[in-house]
């Protein structure tokens, strides 16, 4: 199993176990290879602590349970009771090879092309687009319409006096004259100011589609390989 930090931190001083349940020691130090948590050494009570691998270890009740018999650990190789100097090549070498285990193999460092492309990124941004200006004016038109007007007309009547009338009127021979006063209308034009309408700015907003013609570079990679060492399909 793969050892967590956490769980690394609790090993020390955990009862260590052989694969059959067996009691062999207690955990004094953890070594890791690569970086990863990769080996024990085990307190037996004695001046050497010998050297057991995490590979295949299990946590089991607090205990720390390894993959072989207490015999084989107490006899594998050693280090010094409560040292922390890290192990060297020839040390580790000995464990895999006592333990018959394939040592860790580091990853393989390869050099490598990074390919990038320009990708478009597109989207909008308010700006000013002009000034909608409401304006008012007066403006002067001839205005061509007809008032129906009134005006007295004279005329002259004239009426016979028969004989029975014209013992009630008295004739009378000299100048005389009669008027009558006489009415005509004209035209009058007045102006008044009355609101006939509301007039007001508004404005919607109007989505379309506008093209948008661009150019984006992307890089391309060529393998340039000699036939006799290309790769057989």
């Amino acid at each position: 199993m793969r050892f967590t930090e956490q769980q690394v931190r609790s090993l020390f001083d955990q009862d260590v176990q052989d694969q059959s349940g067996a009691k062999i020691g207690s955990v004094g130090q953890v070594w890791a290879t690569a970086g990863d948590p990769a080996w024990v050494s085990v307190q037996t009570g004695g001046g050497q602590e010998p050297m057991a691998p995490l590979a295949n270890a299990q946590m089991q009740g607090g205990r720390l349970k390894v993959a072989y018999d207490k015999a084989t650990v107490q006899n594998a190789p050693a280090v010094p009771r409560g040292t922390t100097t890290p192990l060297n090549a020839e040390q580790t070498a000995q464990l895999y090879t006592y333990y018959r285990m394939q040592p860790h193999q580091a990853p393989e460092s390869r050099e490598e092309l990074i390919r990038s492309e320009e990708r478009l990124r597109v989207g909008t941004e308010s700006q000013p687009a002009g000034k909608a200006v409401l304006r008012k004016h007066v403006v002067t038109e001839n205005v061509h319409t007809t008032v129906p007007v009134e005006h007295d007309e004279v005329y002259v009547e004239r009426e016979p006096i028969n004989a029975a009338d014209a013992r009630n009127v008295r004739a009378e021979m000299g100048e005389a004259e009669q008027e009558m006063q006489l009415r005509a209308e004209r035209p009058v034009v007045a102006k008044d100011r009355v609101p006939v309408e509301r007039v007001h700015l508004a404005k919607n907003e109007v989505v379309e589609d506008q093209p948008i013609d661009e150019q984006v570079r992307h890089e391309e990679i060529e393998a340039n390989i000699p036939e006799a060492s290309r790769r057989r399909r």
